[in-house]
């Protein structure tokens, strides 16, 4: 048997720019035959209101609003697990990140002033994966790989050549781990990315063991 997830997904509840309620995301992707999903919504200067950035608590709270709805999903059919899409202060990079807990965002500084250095290295060491989400989409700079666990190859909002070169890039730098993810936002990037495993994914670690032996293949469904 196999199973699909999608890794790179956005709720209008926590990222302006989605266009699906956390519970329409969830019901289009059990209708479009998956079985988990990992929410990254945009953890970026986007995302938080000014008073936020003096009341870590209180913007914690806002990033999770989604993901403690999402919760309630979680049943034996279908996974529900944290992620996020990190963009530091002054910057146009996005890095997915795996691994994240509820209580490790409330422990941990905020992380939009820290950049890929610190950020990456807590993370990391909280046995979190750091990739960079489609590294070739404009304006976009590719990380130093040392900063990195891997590259999201596939993208489902990217164009065919910045895919290409997404992949091309991180055959070149050995990159231990390739992913793909639909960064959906609305219901026409339902289900274009995601990985496919032998066994069910359950919980994160379910999900960094996966990533790190590279027992997947990729979903590609490129518009």
């Amino acid at each position: 048997m196999e199973y699909k997830y999608e890794i790179h997904c956005h709720t209008k509840n926590v990222s302006r720019c989605g266009n699906l309620d956390v519970e329409e995301l969830i019901q289009k992707y059990k209708e479009a035959g998956y079985s988990g999903i990992v929410l990254t919504d945009h953890y970026s200067p986007m995302t938080f209101d000014l008073p936020d950035f003096f009341n870590k608590k209180k913007a914690i709270d806002h990033y999770l609003r989604a993901y403690r709805v999402a919760k309630k999903y979680n049943d034996d059919n279908f996974t529900v697990l944290l992620g996020m899409e990190l963009r530091f202060y002054a910057t146009v990079n996005d890095y997915l990140v795996y691994g994240i807990t509820e209580e490790m965002l409330y422990e941990l500084p905020f992380l939009l002033p820290l950049y890929i250095n610190k950020a990456s290295k807590m993370l990391r060491e909280r046995g979190c994966l750091f990739l960079q989400a489609h590294p070739f989409r404009k304006l976009i700079t590719r990380a130093n790989p040392k900063y990195l666990d891997g590259v999201e190859v596939f993208n489902g909002k990217a164009e065919k050549e910045a895919n290409e070169n997404s992949e091309k890039w991180a055959n070149e730098i050995n990159t231990p781990i390739k992913t793909s993810g639909s960064d959906c936002h609305r219901e026409s990037g339902v289900g274009l990315g995601g990985i496919i495993t032998k066994e069910p994914i359950k919980t994160n670690d379910d999900l960094i063991r996966i990533l790190k032996n590279g027992d997947f293949k990729l979903i590609k469904n490129q518009k």
